[in-house]
This record gives structure tokens, C-alpha cells and sequence, in this order.
């Protein structure tokens, strides 16, 4: 459902990948993406991180048509990515339900659910065993 504050319509998408969180606002516009308050060149090093955040909007032909601001806290710069292109391609399934085959086709709906495997005692690692020595 879109938010209009001070008159302005919002749309809201929530996006996750490993251990990040993006929460991502969408506001019509020119096609500026911010992430925490950085411009998205200045936020993410990587031409294949900023390739993976704007997929959504190439996707759906409206790069040029909204805004991207969004809050990115926990893992890392790819992680983040991720959560970035999640949460904007739910934000864009709430302004326009047209957007949904398109962005349900390319996977961009769904929720990555690969996370860090937890460790077990007596292993290094979650899987990785300490050296064996027969002696």
C-alpha cells in the first residue's frame, strides 16, 4: 500500500540475503539510488554489485522513474547487494502488481535462504575437522 507523506507517494519493500537487512522506499523521480545516505557509486566499489542492485528496475523498464533511497545494516557488501535488489523488487510489486510476472520470473521475489552454517563442537569449523594423526 503506498504512503503519502507531505504528499509525496512512497512504495516500501523489505529485502534480506544472508545476514543483511534493506529497507528500501521507492519515490517517483529521476532514477537516484542512495544507500545509507551514500550514492550507490560511492556506497558499493564493485560494477557487478551496482549491475545486481538495479536489475529490478531494468527488469521492470523504470530505472529512470523512481527514486531508490534504502537502510542496509548487517554482512557484507554482496549480502547487502542482495538485500538491496530484494527489497527493491518488492517495492516495485507494491507500486505496480503488473511488475510481478516479469520480476517473479527473473527470481527477484524470492528469498535467498543461504546462510552461514552454524558451528559444531569438536569441528574448527562447521564442517572442517581438526588434522587427524594416526600417532
Amino acid at each position: 500500500m503506498p504512503k503519502a507523506s507531505s504528499e509525496k507517494i512512497m512504495f516500501y519493500g523489505t529485502g534480506r540475503r544472508k545476514s543483511s537487512i534493506a529497507r528500501v522506499r521507492l519515490v517517483p523521480g529521476t532514477g537516484k539510488i542512495t544507500i545509507n545516505s551514500k550514492d550507490i557509486d560511492e556506497y558499493l566499489d564493485l560494477e557487478t554489485l551496482k549491475v545486481i542492485v538495479r536489475q529490478p528496475l531494468v527488469a521492470t523498464d523504470t530505472l529512470n522513474k523512481y527514486d531508490v533511497i534504502c537502510k542496509v545494516t548487517g554482512g557484507g557488501v554482496s549480502g547487502q547487494a542482495g538485500a538491496v535488489r530484494h527489497g527493491i523488487a518488492r517495492a516495485l510489486n507494491e507500486a505496480n502488481s503488473e511488475y510481478r510476472p516479469v520480476l517473479k520470473s527473473k527470481g527477484f521475489l524470492s528469498r535467498d535462504s543461504r546462510t552461514k552454517e552454524r558451528k559444531k563442537y569438536g569441528l574448527k569449523k562447521a564442517r572442517k575437522a581438526p588434522q587427524f594423526s594416526k600417532r
